[in-house]
């Protein structure tokens, strides 16, 4: 791991708790260890799939996912401008995990993060669909490895967001609880719709 490589934090930079996708990477940050197989369902801009990398080092296995080809193309860019190389970033939606991903790693993944919306800095029109998500999360699940991890940061605030969110909570609270353990953290008084972080761990 890069000694240049920012921690995520407990406090905020306004000294207040994380945000939804940094409780997201400080709960990966405690359970990745280097040589893990891992998976960014939503490439974006890249600081995720970065922050993956880093911590699963150039013995691990990153895949990354968008089905935008600018999100694509500055995430190689931010992987390749860092000299990582452990990383295949895919330009397809992430309902087609299981098809891109090597069938030696399914059900090996040891973290999946997800991170929806719309891209940041681009056509805010252009987002995450409940449909297509819903189909990606239901992948995940059986591509992560036992004791795996899987986020969700999710924003019920945007156009279409607060669909895909009851979705998720659907979603989630089918889940056996047998076979997985699921968390949600949000803030609580806030007036407005938040953006809210899923864990969901599969027992091992």
């Amino acid at each position: 791991m890069s000694d240049s490589f920012a921690k995520p934090r407990l406090a905020s930079s306004t000294g207040g708790l994380p945000s939804a996708v940094g409780w997201a990477q400080l709960m990966m940050e405690d359970r990745l260890r280097p040589g893990d197989a891992v998976l960014d369902a939503t490439a974006g801009n890249g600081h995720d799939t970065l922050f993956l990398a880093r911590l699963v080092g150039a013995g691990g296995r990153v895949w990354a996912f968008d089905v935008q080809e600018p999100a694509v193309l500055e995430t190689r860019r931010r992987l390749g401008a860092a000299g990582v190389h452990q990383a295949t970033v895919i330009h397809a939606g992430h309902e087609t995990m299981r098809e891109h991903v090597p069938m030696e790693f399914h059900g090996r993944l040891r973290g999946i993060m997800f991170n929806l919306g719309y891209l940041p800095g681009s056509d805010k029109t252009v987002i995450t669909h409940t449909e297509t998500t819903l189909q990606a999360l239901t992948s995940a699940i059986v591509l992560l490895a036992p004791d795996g991890l899987l986020t969700i940061a999710v924003y019920p605030g945007h156009g279409g967001g607060a669909d895909e969110q009851r979705a998720i909570t659907e979603w989630a609270a089918a889940l056996s609880p047998s076979a997985y353990e699921v968390q949600l953290i949000r803030p609580i008084n806030r007036s407005a719709s938040p953006p809210e972080c899923w864990a969901v761990w599969k027992r091992g």
